[in-house]
């Protein structure tokens, strides 16, 4: 782990279902998750993906590149454009910054409409831990 090291992409099919189980799962039972008119009622085109969902996303993109011994310690996204159903979400990183075992990485999504979310986390990878 390097500062500088870039993160291989992670392609992630946004797929209704993938919407609604992130929305379930999380808890969140706000209708623009779920239902497609009360989505369009509220000025939305379709159902959207909650942040909780994004942000799960995040931690598997770290957690399956540094490994399974990865500790995430801090997670600190902002979202953009909407996530929706038929689109593909695209995750990158970069490490910004290393102190030991941790390490401080830069990570972006974009989708067709533009950039989803941005942010960073820091991640703890014990010896022996990265790939």
């Amino acid at each position: 782990m390097n500062v500088g090291d870039a993160l291989p992409p992670l392609e992630i099919e946004v797929t209704r279902t993938l919407i609604v189980a992130g929305a379930l799962a999380s808890r969140d039972y706000q209708d623009v998750h779920h239902d497609p008119e009360a989505a369009r009622q509220k000025g939305s085109p379709d159902i959207f993906m909650n942040i909780l969902t994004t942000n799960g996303l995040v931690g598997r993109y770290l957690t399956d590149h540094f490994g399974p011994t990865a500790v995430l310690r801090k997670v600190a996204i902002r979202l953009g454009a909407p996530n929706y159903p038929g689109d593909t979400l695209v995750l990158r990183g970069r490490v910004e910054a290393v102190d030991g075992e941790t390490a401080v990485v830069r990570v972006t999504g974009d989708n067709g409409i533009g950039r989803h979310v941005s942010g960073t986390v820091t991640v703890t990878v014990p010896a022996g831990g990265a790939r």
